[in-house]
């Protein structure tokens, strides 16, 4: 069975957990979602919260003279006032964590938990959440997808848009979230089975806002778009050679994809905030996306950025994201122009 790459939390292996024998989890029935009237009435906040991901705002990479994927000099980098706003951006990120009532686990601490049973109250919970959000990031990933597919200027290839239909379809097939001890802090995808998502019970307790089960259901729904074929391999290598140049590492291969998932679930899980307006602060809300990164332990591998290079590299690529973030408020016209 192949099984996707997945949006991976644990940081380290860890055989300290001994896995207890599952019982089946009855979840109480759930209530088919489909967006509410308040949902439809907001075409254009969507359209918005699409642009807010715009990352036209930094210099773009220079051509290389030499074939192949990989360049031999990275992109121009992030101005020092760019660079500034994107570390106070984070420090936002991480203080509304700690505040928030509703503020993820990060994901170091979820790797230190012990198993949870996917009958605990917490895990079920967890799961009902997901599955009812389901629907709502499918819409979504399509509609990030395609923003970033006209944004990097990939609409212009015959064989992208074939590609792009193929990866709109797989996620539109996606029907179930499975709640899964044994995957502890981790969800994943086995292409063998497209349609179900696996949930970890940790990280489904660890995620106790919707706008941060959007951003990872997202995360996983773009494994699931990429599929077997690659569908969606040129838009990583896009968005991972901005990023590379934008925060000085090289980011491909495995690490543009997982960070390309990454920014497709920040921007759901923005569209989705701009969709059902609370009385909560923005950069709150907005932060649930991609605080889990907030780790002490911050370590990566050859597949995935740090936690917290993680976020640094979406907010390099999102300036008017961090704005929101700092300002708490949506940017100017010649910000998101930018």
């Amino acid at each position: 069975m192949k099984l996707k790459a997945t949006e991976r939390t644990a940081l380290k292996q860890d055989s300290n957990f001994p896995t207890s024998p599952r019982r089946p989890v009855a979840l109480s029935p759930l209530h088919p979602f489909s967006l509410s009237p308040r949902l439809r009435v907001f075409p254009a906040l969507l359209v918005f919260s699409l642009l807010v991901f715009s990352s036209s705002g930094f210099a773009q990479g220079r051509r290389s003279a030499r074939k192949g994927s990989h360049s031999s000099a990275l992109p121009k980098s992030m101005s020092p006032e760019a660079n500034e706003l994107v570390e106070r951006a984070i420090d936002v990120i991480c203080t509304e964590r700690r505040k928030d009532p509703k503020g993820s686990h990060p994901i170091d601490e979820m790797q230190a938990s012990p198993s949870l049973p996917v009958y605990s109250a917490e895990a079920v919970t967890g799961a009902q959440r997901a599955q009812r959000l389901l629907p709502v990031a499918k819409d979504l990933v399509t509609a990030s997808i395609e923003k970033l597919a006209t944004e990097y200027k990939l609409q212009q290839s015959k064989s992208f848009t074939l590609n792009m239909q193929r990866a709109i379809g797989r996620v539109q097939s996606v029907r179930k979230v499975k709640p899964d001890m044994a995957s502890r802090d981790n969800a994943s995808v086995f292409l063998r089975r497209p349609q179900t998502i696996t949930f970890g019970t940790i990280f489904l307790a660890g995620l106790p806002s919707d706008e941060a089960m959007i951003s990872v259901l997202a995360h996983e729904l773009v494994h699931i778009a990429d599929g077997d074929g690659e569908s969606l391999r040129s838009l990583f290598r896009a968005v991972g050679k901005r990023a590379s140049g934008l925060i000085r590492m090289r980011i491909y291969e495995q690490r543009a994809e997982e960070l390309t998932c990454d920014l497709v679930g920040a921007m759901a899980a923005r569209s989705f905030v701009s969709e059902t307006p609370d009385y909560s602060p923005l950069p709150r809300r907005i932060s649930r996306a991609v605080q889990h990164n907030c780790v002490e332990d911050d370590e990566g591998d050859e597949d995935h950025l740090s936690p917290r290079n993680t976020i640094r590299a979406l907010l390099a690529l999102s300036p008017s994201f961090a704005h929101e973030l700092v300002y708490g408020q949506m940017p100017s016209r010649s910000i998101r122009s930018n």
